[in-house]
């Protein structure tokens, strides 16, 4: 197995870590956490583990990752090859604000641990979308695709058995990004909140992801910043929809058509839709 980086903290902020079988993490306050990093740092190199990335600080919210990075001073940055922060904030939190400090000061920055009691996958889907907008993190990683509490996991199980329960809509949900936005995909702005738009230049595909969570209505996709669009034969384009109420569970359809370069997608309330459009330049 390979290595990208070491991370020697988990919220370390938190103040509810305790040594009485909850200690998934331990508080360190920002003063502490910059005498670790200084001696994982040393001892790392002194392995000849120099090119080793240190991750820090997996704060569990945005606007405490920015608390503590402001208080690292510029020695104790130069550590930290890449920052990772945690979404527990969920909607909330200046995930704008802590992209352009950590990338204005040249580091890397991921959602390192995000989750959601929510097994529908709305709210998942509405967090990323807030997510791939405002943070703009190149890794993007869920707590516990399988989880004894059913809406936090996307597969449930039995924690005493180990043996697997229902599968959650959220895993389709899930499905509606992760098996249509690939690696090497470059990540477009959309004008509306709730959506989002991947390009692959080679392979000439634009895919578009959006949920709707107001009243069932059309959302129009306006492509005409695009070169070309011309879809499969005819202007066919293929979409997959998951209803956040556990209907339409990642199902295939291929009876939509471009109008030009518009498309108008059918959508209720709750429903997260992915299309694919082929043929497409810049």
């Amino acid at each position: 197995m390979r290595f990208a980086s070491v991370e020697p903290f988990n919220e370390p902020s938190a103040n509810w870590w305790r040594a009485d079988g909850t200690q998934e993490g331990c508080h360190i306050g920002a003063g502490v956490q910059a005498t670790v990093l200084g001696h994982l740092r040393s001892e790392l190199n002194r392995l000849g583990l120099s090119g080793m990335t240190i991750a820090a600080s997996d704060e569990t919210s945005y606007d405490q990752a920015r608390t503590t990075w402001a208080a690292f001073n510029s020695q104790t940055r130069a550590l930290v090859g890449r920052v990772n922060v945690h979404g527990y904030q969920g909607s909330g939190g200046r995930r704008d604000l802590l992209y352009s400090e950590v990338t204005g000061a040249g580091k890397a920055l991921w959602n390192s641990e995000t989750g959601q009691n929510d097994g529908t996958g709305r709210t998942m889907a509405t967090n990323l979308f807030l997510d791939f907008r405002w943070l703009k993190p190149t890794a993007w990683v869920y707590w516990q695709v399988m989880d004894p509490s059913a809406a936090w996991s996307m597969i449930a199980y039995d924690g005493n058995t180990s043996q697997p329960g229902a599968v959650q809509t959220k895993y389709y949900a899930f499905a509606q990004f992760t098996r249509h936005i690939r690696p090497g995909m470059r990540i477009m702005p959309t004008s509306a909140g709730d959506s989002i738009a991947a390009y692959d230049p080679a392979a000439r595909r634009l895919v578009l992801v959006a949920i709707n969570t107001g009243a069932a209505q059309r959302l129009i996709f306006d492509l005409s910043a695009f070169g070309q669009v011309a879809g499969d034969a005819g202007g066919a384009v293929t979409r997959w929809s998951t209803h956040t109420g556990g209907d339409d569970l990642y199902v295939r359809r291929a009876d939509t058509r471009l109008s030009g370069k518009t498309l108008s997608v059918p959508f209720t309330t709750g429903q997260i839709q992915t299309i694919e459009v082929n043929n497409v330049t810049e």
